[in-house]
């Protein structure tokens, strides 16, 4: 999924975050809200031009942070093949496709993209505690009277939150 703009309860385009962005500097007040529901907060006058490229090698994503593990869990990733950072991210590969996983992050974002256009609507608590519950008509009844866009749009984000096993 694509980042999405909404000026007021109005979507008002859609697409990547350079796309989105040139929709925001043309309609002030609006927000780009990104794949995981968030508002995403630009600076449109830091943007570098699109067609530029900086000096150097290309970034290859890779982010270098701290973990603090037992001692007893370094010696387990000393001894993986690779080292301990293949054996980190072969977990963590292995953890995100899990259909759970898909599941948690769509009814997260979906609750992040609600509580921030849907708040003060009727029945967002309700709606919230179907989605949660993984009440997929209930969802769907509460949103009836919200505006168009903004249900339509959370109804696409809450999509893969439901099971095939869900019902009321």
């Amino acid at each position: 999924m694509s980042h999405v703009v909404f000026l007021n309860s109005s979507r008002i385009g859609g697409g990547p975050l350079s796309v989105a962005t040139t929709h925001a500097v043309q309609n002030p007040g609006a927000l780009i809200f990104g794949p995981d529901g968030r508002v995403v907060d630009i600076d449109p006058t830091r943007l570098p031009p699109s067609d530029t490229k900086g000096p150097g090698r290309p970034r290859l994503g890779v982010t270098a942070r701290e973990v603090t593990l037992l001692p007893r869990h370094w010696d387990w990733l000393a001894a993986q093949p690779g080292g301990a950072s293949v054996a980190l991210r072969k977990l963590v590969e292995a953890a995100s496709r899990d259909p759970r996983a898909e599941r948690h992050a769509a009814r997260d974002a979906a609750y992040r993209f609600a509580s921030a256009m849907g708040g003060d609507e009727a029945g967002f608590e309700e709606a919230m505690r179907a989605l949660y519950a993984g009440k997929r008509k209930k969802f769907h009844r509460q949103l009836e009277t919200w505006p168009p866009d903004v249900a339509a749009h959370l109804e696409k984000m809450a999509a893969p939150a439901f099971g095939s096993d869900d019902e009321d």
